[in-house]
């Protein structure tokens, strides 16, 4: 079973993101449109499996 709930990107602050919760593998997806976010994680263990942000840049 899979859970989707919208959120606010921890990353940028969009409210575009989104929170997919996957039962039989336990694991958790945020990604976010805007930036090009992604992380996740284990829903067990709190544990990263996998993260990217390629979409923010620094301004110097």
């Amino acid at each position: 079973m899979q859970t989707k709930q919208a959120i606010r990107c921890p990353n940028c602050g969009s409210s575009a993101a989104e929170r997919h919760y996957h039962s039989s593998t336990q694991l958790t997806e945020t990604k976010c449109p805007t930036c090009d976010y992604l992380m996740i994680t284990c829903s067990r263990t709190g544990k990263v499996i996998e993260t990217s942000a390629t979409g923010v840049y620094c301004r110097q």
